[in-house]
C-alpha cells in the first residue's frame, strides 16, 4: 500500500460567525476559492495535476448548495477537468475529507487530492438545511420514541456523567483563550494562516475569534446557554453548566491540505511535511452524542499500534469545553499536549472547515516542538466521531 503525505496544509483566520463578522461579506465560495489559490500558490503546484478536491460543508444549502466545492475550485481558476465533490459528516466533515484522500492514494485510485472545508455560520445560519422540516421520519421517531435532543443537550448530559463542575469549564475555557492568544502574539500560527482579501485594500489574516482579555472570573457571571423546562424533566441530572463561555463560538472560515503519494511528492520535488499513519470513523449513543472522540481514538491507537503516550501532540475539538474534558478523563493523555495552541472554544468552529483547520495548526505544533506522532479527534453530530494520526516528517 502507497504513503499517503501531506505536502501543506493552511486555513483563514477565524470569522465570527454573525452579520458584521470579519468574513461575513464574504461569499463562501469566493472564501474557499481564495484558500486553494494561495494553497496551490504556496506548494507551486499546477492544479492540472489535482485528481480530486473533496471539501467538508455542513450546512449545504443557499450559498453553500450546489456542490460548493466543485463552484470553489472552478472560482479559483482550476482547470475545468478537475472534480470536485463536497461530503457532509457534521463537524467532522473536512477531516472526514481528508481520510477520504489519504485512502484514494494509498489505494492507488488517485495521486494527488486537496481535502478542504468551508463555513459560513454568519450567512448559512445553524440550522438553515432543514428549511423547517422533520429531518428524522417516523421510522427514526420509533427506535427514540423519547426523540433525540440538540448538542447543548448533549453537552450538559456529559458535563452530568463525569461530574465536571462548572468551574472545570470556565477554566479549560479560560486556557483556550490564553493558549491562543498567546500562539497569535508569537507567531505560531503564521505559517498556516492566509489572508482573506476583503476589498478596499484590506485583509483579514488574524482570528477574530480570540479574547485574550477572556478571564474565568468573567466566565463565570455567564448564564446557562440551554436550559429549558421540558428538557430539566426528561433530565433531572443537568446542572446547566454550558454558556456561552465554554461553548465553541459561530464562525466563519476555512481551510484545505495538499495530500499525495509519497511517489508523486518525489517526483514534484516538493517536501511531504507529514504522512497518515491510521484513521477511524465510530458511531455512538445520538443521546449523548458527543462521546464518540473517546472510542475513536481508542480505535485509532489500535491501528496504528501506538499507545496515548507516545503522542506527541492532541488536537481534540472544543465544540463545548465538556467534550474534551471527559476525553481527558478517559484517555489519560497529558494535558499539557492537548490543543496546546488553544482550540476552538477560542479559535471559531466554522463546522465544515474545522478538520482541516486542525489539520493546518497540529502540523505546525509537532514542527515546532520536533514531535514525531499527532493525533486530531473530532466529534460529531447524530453521534460519531472521527480521529486521524500523523507522524511528522524530518
Amino acid at each position: 500500500m502507497r504513503e499517503a503525505v501531506i505536502v501543506d496544509a493552511v486555513r483563514t483566520a477565524s470569522g465570527r460567525g454573525k452579520p458584521g463578522g470579519a468574513l461575513s461579506g464574504v461569499h463562501p465560495v469566493d472564501l474557499l476559492a481564495s484558500v486553494l489559490e494561495q494553497l496551490v500558490a504556496r506548494t507551486g503546484i499546477d492544479p492540472a495535476t489535482i485528481d480530486d478536491v473533496i471539501g467538508g460543508c455542513v450546512q449545504q444549502v443557499g450559498e453553500q448548495s450546489g456542490n460548493v466545492t466543485r463552484s470553489a475550485l472552478l472560482a479559483a481558476g482550476f482547470p475545468e477537468h478537475v472534480p470536485g465533490t463536497s461530503v457532509d459528516r457534521q463537524c467532522g466533515s473536512s477531516q472526514q475529507a481528508a481520510t477520504f484522500a489519504a485512502q484514494a492514494i494509498m489505494a492507488g485510485a488517485q495521486d494527488v487530492v486537496i481535502a478542504c472545508g468551508v463555513e459560513s455560520m454568519s450567512r448559512i445560519p445553524l440550522g438553515t438545511a432543514a428549511i423547517e422540516r422533520d429531518i428524522h421520519g417516523s421510522r427514526l421517531a420509533e427506535r427514540y420514541p423519547d426523540g433525540l435532543v440538540h448538542q447543548g443537550i448533549s453537552a450538559e448530559l456529559i458535563a452530568a456523567k463525569w461530574g465536571l463542575s462548572r468551574a472545570e469549564l470556565d477554566d479549560f475555557a479560560a486556557r483556550s483563550h490564553e493558549l491562543a492568544a498567546a500562539a497569535g502574539a508569537d507567531g505560531r500560527f503564521d505559517g498556516e494562516l492566509v489572508p482573506i482579501d476583503l476589498g478596499g485594500g484590506r485583509q483579514h489574516r488574524v482570528d477574530e475569534t480570540v479574547r485574550a482579555a477572556t478571564t474565568r472570573e468573567g466566565l463565570a457571571g455567564l448564564g446557562p446557554s440551554f436550559e429549558h423546562p421540558r428538557y430539566a424533566e426528561r433530565f433531572p441530572e443537568i446542572a446547566w453548566r454550558i454558556t456561552p463561555g465554554n461553548a465553541s463560538p459561530l464562525t466563519d472560515g476555512a481551510s484545505a491540505a495538499l495530500i499525495m503519494s509519497r511517489e508523486m511528492a518525489d517526483a514534484l520535488g516538493l517536501r511531504p511535511r507529514a504522512r497518515f499513519v491510521a484513521s477511524s470513523v465510530v458511531g455512538d449513543d445520538p443521546i449523548m452524542m458527543l462521546t464518540g472522540p473517546i472510542p475513536a481514538t481508542a480505535k485509532v491507537l489500535a491501528r496504528a499500534g501506538l499507545g496515548i503516550g507516545d503522542i506527541d501532540a492532541f488536537e481534540v475539538n472544543e465544540a463545548f469545553a465538556s467534550v474534551p474534558l471527559a476525553w481527558l478523563r478517559e484517555t489519560g493523555a497529558p494535558l499539557e499536549r492537548v490543543n496546546p495552541r488553544g482550540g476552538a472554544i477560542a479559535l471559531g468552529h466554522a463546522l465544515g472547515s474545522s478538520g482541516t483547520r486542525l489539520l493546518a495548526t497540529l502540523l505546525g505544533q509537532l514542527e515546532q516542538t520536533g514531535g514525531r506522532y499527532g493525533l486530531q479527534t473530532m466529534c460529531e453530530g447524530a453521534g460519531m466521531a472521527n480521529a486521524t494520526i500523523i507522524e511528522r516528517l524530518g
